[in-house]
């Protein structure tokens, strides 16, 4: 796996993922929907974070015969039952902007209390290879929404979103200090760490050193990527 093909067209969340490609020290080229030939994309049917991430790497994988990576992230706010989850992406209604997503947001919980304020980012990435063989991680960031929007990093909720621990949004950290905590960075290094270890399995066997089990070709155990 030398070449791993993300299934999005957002330009911000590839960037993002090849950033943390190269401060993992891996020489993997990560390319994105925009790199290959277009395919025709599956509805995000699912109602978890998980499901809707394999419909996109399978996909990803059955159309252009590369390993695929594929995530579905959203955020949860506690006090409105865990919602927007798998929905963040249109919760003002079809076509909205991110703007719309957060303006809407910050409306419904307008006069709740700070200290009910709290929710998580969450994302879920799946891996599907070629060969059928599929990896699902997850990865979660706890804090608050703020009552304002601030900072021009991220994007989605990131300029209302302060994490656990910090008094500024994700909107306001560097890149840098955003993937070191962010629900994505945690997600997206454990799974380059599990590339590698797939690829170093790869290379033992090609080099006949010892035998090394393949990867079990049913949906992988959801786990849970910590930093």
């Amino acid at each position: 796996m030398d070449t791993l093909v993300l299934a999005t067209h957002n330009a911000k969340k590839l960037r993002e993922l090849q950033r943390i490609t190269l401060a993992a020290g891996l020489d993997i080229t990560v390319l994105g929907l925009g790199d290959v030939a277009s395919y025709p994309e599956p509805a995000e049917t699912e109602r978890t974070f998980e499901g809707n991430a394999l419909i996109k790497a399978r996909a990803a994988a059955s159309a252009t015969g590369m390993p695929a990576l594929a995530d579905d992230s959203g955020i949860e706010v506690d006090v409105l039952n865990r919602m927007p989850g798998v929905r963040s992406a249109r919760w003002a209604g079809p076509g909205a902007s991110d703007a719309d997503n957060l303006d809407l947001l910050l409306r419904q919980i307008d006069d709740v209390p700070d200290a009910e304020r709290t929710g998580r980012f969450v994302c879920a990435m799946a891996l599907v290879l070629p060969d059928g063989s599929e990896h699902v991680l997850r990865g979660t960031m706890e804090g608050r929404v703020g009552r304002d929007k601030r900072g021009d990093h991220g994007f989605g909720y990131d300029p209302a979103f302060i994490p656990e621990g910090y008094q500024q949004t994700t909107g306001e950290l560097d890149p840098d200090a955003k993937d070191a905590i962010s629900h994505r960075g945690k997600a997206v290094r454990a799974m380059l760490a599990l590339v590698a270890e797939l690829n170093a399995g790869q290379r033992q066997d090609a080099g006949g050193s010892g035998s090394v089990a393949g990867p079990d070709s049913s949906p992988a155990p959801q786990q849970e990527a910590r930093a």
